[in-house]
């Protein structure tokens, strides 16, 4: 499992894409809790992952965010684009 999550967040980080937590966590085959515990504390490089009502990562200082987290608007909803994409 931390194999599949570390493709997610290398996927992430190198297409500069946020994604909600649901849709990875659904790729991944674990909860959004599970993968929110699996991630640990707020670091730039899983800043990615963010709330599917606001588009942000949850309880993230500005200092914890990638700076280019905002350069697209663009937010991955779906399990779908994920496994097609990295063949999970």
């Amino acid at each position: 499992m931390q194999d599949k999550i570390a493709v997610v967040v290398d996927y992430l980080n190198e297409v500069k894409t946020r994604c909600t937590f649901n849709a990875a966590a659904q790729a991944i085959g674990i909860t959004p809790q599970a993968l929110k515990k699996q991630l640990g504390k707020p670091r730039p490089e899983i800043s990615w992952f963010v709330s599917p009502t606001s588009g942000e990562p949850m309880r993230y200082t500005d200092n914890d965010k990638h700076p280019e987290l905002y350069r697209t608007r663009r937010i991955i909803t779906s399990a779908k684009v994920l496994t097609r994409n990295l063949g999970l």
